[in-house]
């Protein structure tokens, strides 16, 4: 239920008349920061001084909300599409973990897809246990088993062409060992 003491604020804030004050808190159920985001989307209210956001924490020695520059462990404002080395280095890494996610590689043996592992995983697996992981990707090539990348990022066939490259030379391998074991023992 929206209060007249509400209005009153968002009237305050936004400098707007009772009418779209009440219609925006109900659209906001409420929330008096939301209806002033609301209110200045539609143009109705002008966005706040040096590019900053409304905040609805509160300034300890006014009790009005606190500007961008104000809030504490912020020393300075950060305007819209402003982005730093850093946070373009975060983006970068959520994009790359992302399409690790999304695509995989599946375990297949006789035509049959034993399990999936998304790329993300393998890469983490073999960052930290390279020494036991490549050894097992390999044993697996000797095992019969073959290796399928997957996923939106995999519609080429080249890297599956080289896994299946990889799967004949280790089967090449193996069955050249087992032809000098053969000729060895007669």
């Amino acid at each position: 239920m929206i209060t007249l003491e509400q209005v009153e604020k968002l009237r305050d804030r936004a400098n707007v008349s009772y009418d779209e004050a009440r219609a925006a808190l109900e659209e906001a159920n409420g929330d008096i920061l939301e209806a002033l985001i609301r209110l200045e989307k539609k143009g109705s209210v002008a966005p706040p001084p040096g590019g900053g956001y409304y905040s609805s924490q509160k300034n300890d020695e006014t009790g009005e909300p606190a500007s961008t520059k104000e809030r504490k462990g912020h020393g300075h404002s950060r305007r819209a599409g402003e982005d730093g080395p850093f946070r373009r280095f975060v983006a970068f890494c959520g994009q790359l973990i992302h399409r690790g996610n999304i695509n995989g590689i599946q375990v297949m043996k006789d035509g049959e897809v034993k399990t999936t592992i998304s790329i993300t995983i393998l890469v983490i697996l073999t960052l930290l246990f390279f020494w036991v992981t490549v050894p097992l990707l390999v044993i697996g090539l000797f095992c019969g088993y073959r290796y399928v990348f997957t996923g939106p990022d995999f519609g080429k066939d080249s890297v599956n062409n080289a896994m299946d490259a990889a799967a004949k030379t280790a089967e090449n391998i193996k069955r050249s060992v087992m032809e000098n074991q053969d000729s060895a023992k007669e």
